[in-house]
C-alpha cells in the first residue's frame, strides 16, 4: 500500500467515524469500536489521523457492522414483503460510505466499469464507481432511441411474464472488469441477466454486490454464476 492509498483508507476511517458519532456520544462510540474516547474525538475533530491498522479496522468491521445497523434503520418492509429503501437510495453521501466498506469488506478487485440496474441501483452504482474511478453504465428495461446498437438479455419468469434488459453496446468492452451492484437482490433475475450481459461482451465478473439481500434465494444465484466475491450489506429473511 503506498502512501496515498494509506492516506485514502485513514480518511474513509475518519468519515465511517463522523458518521456514527453523529447519533452517538464518545463513550458509546468508544463501546461500539473499542478505541479510547479521546482518541475517538480527535480523529472525529480532524486532530489526528488514525493508524493504518486502526482505519482497516474501522473500515472493514466497525464501519461494515455499523452502516448495515443504519441500514436497517432507514427501511420498511410491509406484510407482503416489500421492502421500501427510498431513504437509503436517495442519501448520496450514505452510499459514498458504503462503497469504501464494501470494498474493503468483501475484497473486490478494482473494476473497470460498475454495472447496475436502472433505476433504484443507480445511486448506489455511482457511489461505488466513484470510489474505484470506474466507468458507470446502466441497464435499461427498454432502448433508447439515439442509440444504434445494444446488448440484450432477456429471461422468462416463472410468472410468465419476459424481463430484458439492454445496455448500450459501447458501455462494458470485451476485457473489462465489471462490478455488478444493485440496491435489492431477491430472486437474483435481474442480476443473472446483468451477469450474462457481462460474459455476452466477453468481460470479466469482478464481483456482485448489494445493499439488501431479501432471504438467500438471489445471493445463492448469484454464486451458481460466478465464482468472484458476492456480498450484501444486510439481510433480511424473506418469511
Amino acid at each position: 500500500m503506498n502512501r496515498a492509498e494509506k492516506a485514502a483508507l485513514q480518511l474513509r476511517a475518519v468519515a465511517v467515524l463522523r458518521t456514527l458519532k453523529r447519533s452517538r456520544t464518545y463513550d458509546e462510540l468508544a463501546e461500539l469500536t473499542g478505541l479510547p474516547a479521546g482518541d475517538l474525538n480527535r480523529y472525529v475533530n480532524g486532530h489526528v489521523l488514525p493508524g493504518i491498522e486502526r482505519a482497516r479496522e474501522t473500515v472493514e468491521s466497525v464501519g461494515r457492522e455499523a452502516l448495515a445497523e443504519e441500514l436497517e434503520s432507514r427501511i420498511s418492509v410491509d406484510d407482503e414483503g416489500y421492502v421500501d429503501n427510498s431513504e437509503v437510495v436517495f442519501d448520496q453521501s450514505f452510499l459514498d460510505l458504503v462503497a469504501p466498506v464494501a470494498a474493503e469488506s468483501f475484497a473486490f478487485d478494482r473494476p473497470d466499469v460498475v454495472l447496475t440496474a436502472a433505476t433504484d441501483g443507480i445511486t448506489l452504482g455511482a457511489a461505488m464507481a466513484s470510489y474505484f474511478d470506474a466507468d458507470i453504465a446502466y441497464a435499461k428495461k427498454r432502448k433508447e432511441t439515439a442509440v444504434e446498437e445494444f446488448v440484450e438479455s432477456r429471461q422468462r419468469l416463472a410468472s410468465g411474464i419476459e424481463l430484458t434488459y439492454y445496455l448500450p453496446a459501447d458501455a462494458v468492452s470485451a476485457g473489462d472488469t465489471v462490478l455488478v451492484v444493485d440496491d435489492l437482490i431477491r430472486s437474483g433475475e435481474t442480476q443473472e441477466l446483468l451477469l450474462d450481459i457481462v460474459t455476452q461482451v466477453n468481460a470479466t465478473v469482478g464481483g456482485v454486490f448489494t445493499l439488501i439481500a431479501v432471504g438467500d434465494e438471489g445471493m445463492d444465484r448469484a454464486r451458481e454464476i460466478t465464482d468472484a466475491p458476492v456480498g450484501a450489506l444486510t439481510t433480511f429473511d424473506d418469511r
